[in-house]
């Protein structure tokens, strides 16, 4: 998995799927390709980010409590090397930790430090150039 470098990190938390657990992550922004994209009033928002193939993560996500802002990325290119058995993937998706990333970005919290250990970073950055340029300078 892209995020396991994280684990450990201070402002990361990883919580393990059980079918008993109930999480709490009421006012977050969840990444959902049906949701609306990111405006101005995400910033300062916290993430939730549900790590899984997409036909789990609606299982995972009916096990959040509380209100979620639904948001999707636009539309980038992922550097991951993506196989999909059952072309289940949405056209474009990303890598976890790339869409971590671009997430913290638009909420206004970046941290390249995020992509460190992340094999295709360099890969990832330089393939989404020119939108990284334009959120990082209307975004100061």
């Amino acid at each position: 998995c892209s995020l396991t470098p994280l684990r450990g990190r201070v402002g990361v938390t990883f919580i393990r799927y059980q079918p008993d657990r109930r999480v709490d992550a009421g006012g977050r922004i969840v990444l959902d390709p049906e949701g609306a994209p990111f405006t101005a009033a995400d910033r300062g928002a916290g993430l939730l980010l549900i790590d899984s193939n997409w036909r789990r993560a609606p299982k995972l996500a009916a096990r959040v409590d509380g209100p979620l802002r639904r948001r999707r990325l636009p539309k980038l290119r992922t550097a991951y090397p993506r196989m999909s058995r059952d072309d289940s993937d949405p056209d474009g998706g990303l890598a976890s930790i790339e869409a971590l990333y671009i997430a913290s970005l638009l909420v206004g919290t970046p941290d390249i430090g995020l992509l460190d250990a992340y094999r295709w970073r360099d890969e990832f950055l330089s393939l989404n150039a020119e939108f990284l340029a334009t959120v990082i300078a209307d975004n100061p």
